[in-house]
C-alpha cells in the first residue's frame, strides 16, 4: 500500500517543525515536502531550475524556496541566510538532491561526470550539514535526513559515480550520527530502490540502449532483483521521511533505512 495522505499518530511532533528539504520542488523532494506541509512542518525547499521552484510556490504559496545548486558552495551560504530570515533556524534537514550520473563502463565515463556526481550527490550533502548543524544545536537538536540509494548497499554496475557517491553518503551519515548524537541531533540515511519515476525511466532507457533491449524488458530485469517485484513511490520514502521527524522516531539514528521492496541486488 502507498501512503499518499497525512500519517495520523504517526505524524505526532511534526507540527511546528522547520524544515530543509533540498531538491524539494520535484519528484521524491516534493513528496517530502508535501507530506510534511500536510502534517503541519513548515518547510522551505530548493531547486537548482526555476521552473519546478515556480510551480512549487503555486502549490505551496506559504512556503520558502530557492534556487540553489547545493554542490555550490556560496549558493548553499546563500540558501541558509534565505532560511535564518524565513524561518529563524531549523530543525531538520532533508538532504535530498542528487543526480542520476553517466551510466557506462569505467573507462568511458569521462572524470568530469564522476567529479559532478560526487559534487552534488555527496558533497552537497556536506555543504548543507555543516550550515545546518549550528541552526540545529542552537534549537536543542533536530534531524538530518541523507538520501542515499540500495546502490550504497550493493554496488550498481555501470553506474559507478552514483555508487560511489551512494556509499559515501552512508559512511557520512554513520559518522555525523557519533558525532552528533551527543547534541541530541540524529541523523539517518534513507536507501530508496528502483523510485517509479522520470529519472529511472531514464536510467533504465540507458541501460537498455546500452544492452540492445526495449525498454519493457530491461524494466523486467530490474524488477526481477526486487523480492516484491514492484518499484517504490516518492509517497513511500516521504512516509519514511515523516516517521523519523515524528516523536515516533525518537530513538531512531545511525541506521541506512532501506525502503526498496527489498533489492537483492543491482
Amino acid at each position: 500500500m502507498t501512503l499518499t495522505a497525512p500519517l495520523g499518530n504517526l505524524g505526532l511532533g511534526v507540527e511546528g517543525k522547520r524544515v530543509l528539504v533540498t531538491a524539494g520542488a520535484g519528484g521524491i523532494g516534493l513528496a517530502i515536502a508535501d507530506q510534511l506541509l500536510a502534517l503541519g512542518a513548515r518547510v522551505f525547499v530548493c531547486d537548482v531550475a526555476e521552473a519546478p521552484l515556480a510551480a512549487f510556490r503555486a502549490r505551496h504559496p506559504g512556503a520558502g524556496q530557492s534556487l540553489t545548486d547545493v554542490a555550490d558552495e556560496a549558493a548553499v551560504d546563500r540558501m541558509f541566510a534565505d532560511i535564518a530570515r524565513a524561518l529563524g533556524g531549523l530543525d531538520a534537514l532533508i538532504n535530498n538532491a542528487g543526480i542520476a550520473g553517466p551510466t557506462g563502463g569505467v573507462d568511458k565515463i569521462a572524470p568530469a561526470d564522476w567529479r559532478r556526481t560526487l559534487d552534488v550527490c555527496l558533497t552537497g550533502q556536506f555543504l548543507c550539514a555543516r550550515r545546518a548543524v549550528p541552526m540545529l544545536k542552537a534549537a536543542g537538536g533536530g534531524l538530518i535526513v541523507n538520501m542515499s540509494s540500495a546502490a550504497g548497499r550493493h554496488g550498481y554496475a555501470f553506474r559507478t559515480p552514483y555508487a560511489a557517491a551512494k556509499y559515501g553518503v552512508i559512511g557520512l551519515t554513520e559518522s555525523l550520527a557519533k558525532e552528533l548524537g551527543p547534541h541530541n541531533i540524529r541523523v539517518n540515511a534513507i536507501l530508496p530502490g528502483i523510485v517509479d519515476g522520470p529519472r529511472m525511466e531514464g536510467v533504465i532507457r540507458a541501460r537498455a540502449a546500452q544492452l540492445g533491449l526495449d525498454y519493457a524488458e530491461m524494466e523486467k530485469r530490474y524488477l526481477e532483483k526486487v523480492s516484491l517485484r514492484r518499484m517504490v513511490s516518492p509517497a513511500d520514502v516521504a512516509a519514511t521521511v515523516a516517521f523519523l521527524l515524528s516523536d515516533a522516531g525518537a530513538n531512531i539514528s545511525g541506521q541506512s533505512i532501506g525502503v526498496d521492496g527489498n533489492v537483492e541486488a543491482l
